[in-house]
């Protein structure tokens, strides 16, 4: 059972399936294209006793855990309790991407290197500390906000607009108040993520993300609007460096404090001239890094994640194709503020091949159409020998697709062979 609805969860629940064909899939609550390979369960819950009623009564075998919300909700403690197997961090691991300064603070004791930053938990202290900031800077409100939680501010007034967004009109919501002002790092960002099992782990191929939702890397953030894999400037000295002094300290950390942790873990980085800096945690796969992952993974994922729950994962392996994949976001116009959603989708089967894949987001199926259901619509993915030629397909298949207020980047992987 995939749990989820997003790009991700279809990632997942596609290599799964192509993977394990004889195998019967759920997906709780899914979306349109899941819907087509496996059963989906319309529970839209975050309360892990429901999900846990739903596994004992379809009998589930085994379970991934796509968002983040899941997770923090505690979804992995409450099927451990029962005996039933589960991938993905305990709530007490779910804390590095829930508290975005619990993870500041666990950086810090166990020497990772990342940006200096200051916590304010009001409006006031806040602008105090800005004042005699530089300028740029990055301010994080502190828990869980869809991608949406982080202002890279260029200037003062920026900064200050967002945290009166925060503290007066409450965006994310009153139950937390606290806010991260940090150093703005310069260098070339990208996602760098493990397979774990607390005691060991096996690397997934990188990926670059795009953040912002505007061409030349303009405009607010979003939860990623394209992404490939890999990162034209990645090397094996550079992910030695990223192994060495990022991913070891945070395992060490993880075991010397007790957190039990068995699943994927993310790390958002950021590469300066001194060295990778760690800028985030993400406790789960990340969207829509996994479009781009998973169509490279030559091993079966299902054993690989099983034994991560198991704790068995030393005596694993993952096999990466050599091939390069990118994948290209399709959203609603609007999109990360307000956007209008039932749009009817069409031309999507005209666009399959064997090297492009369509993975669903925000959508819907309803009286035999697809309609948009979300911000993030769709990803298109394909794999090739080389960049120039993938975006070209990528891109004919972005024309093909239609929707009212369909809206994506241009610029998507075009660093990659320039």
């Amino acid at each position: 059972m995939v749990v989820g609805s997003g790009g991700r969860e279809h990632a997942l629940a596609w290599k799964i399936k192509k993977d394990n064909p004889t195998a019967e899939l759920f997906a709780i609550p899914g979306n349109g294209g899941i819907s087509e390979i496996a059963k989906c369960i319309p529970l839209f819950a975050e309360k892990p006793e429901q999900i846990v009623d739903i596994a004992i009564q379809n009998n589930i075998g085994f379970t991934v855990v796509g968002p983040e919300v899941y997770l923090t909700a505690g979804i992995t403690d409450e099927f451990t309790k029962k005996n039933l197997k589960i991938f993905g961090p305990s709530k007490k691991g779910a804390m590095l991407e829930s508290s975005k300064l619990f993870a500041k603070e666990f950086m810090k004791r166990n020497k990772i290197p990342t940006a200096d930053f200051e916590v304010v938990d009001n409006y006031n202290d806040g602008v105090g500390v800005l004042e005699k900031r530089a300028f740029p800077c990055v301010v994080k409100y502190d828990g869980l906000a869809a991608g949406k939680g982080v202002l890279v501010a260029d200037n003062f007034n920026e900064a200050v607009d967002f945290l009166q967004k925060i503290y007066s009109d409450k965006i994310f919501g009153d139950t937390n108040n606290k806010v991260i002002i940090e150093d703005c790092l310069q260098g070339q960002e990208m996602s760098y993520l493990i397979f774990t099992d607390t005691m060991c782990f096996i690397p997934m191929a990188p990926a670059k993300d795009y953040k912002r939702i505007f061409d030349n890397n303009k405009g607010p953030n979003t939860g990623g609007m394209g992404c490939y894999s890999p990162p034209f400037f990645f090397s094996d000295k550079l992910e030695s460096r990223i192994q060495q002094e990022i991913v070891f300290p945070t395992l060490s950390g993880l075991a010397k404090e007790n957190i039990d942790y068995r699943g994927a873990l993310y790390f958002g980085l950021m590469l300066t001239r001194q060295g990778p800096y760690l800028l985030e945690y993400n406790v789960r796969f990340g969207d829509p890094e996994t479009q781009v992952i998973l169509p490279r993974l030559e091993s079966n994922l299902l054993d690989i994640m099983e034994a991560t729950a198991e704790q068995s994962l030393k005596k694993c392996s993952a096999e990466w194709s050599n091939k390069k994949s990118l994948a290209v976001i399709l959203a609603s116009s609007g999109y990360p503020g307000e956007y209008k959603t039932g749009k009817e989708i069409t031309n999507i089967e005209k666009t399959k091949t064997s090297d492009v894949v369509i993975f669903h987001s925000g959508t819907k199926k309803e009286d035999g159409k697809i309609l948009t259901a979300g911000g993030r619509v769709l990803a298109v993915a394909a794999t090739g020998d080389n960049f120039e030629e993938i975006r070209q397909k990528v891109y004919r298949a972005v024309d093909i697709i239609n929707f009212e207020g369909k809206y994506y980047r241009k610029d998507i992987g075009l660093e990659s062979f320039i």
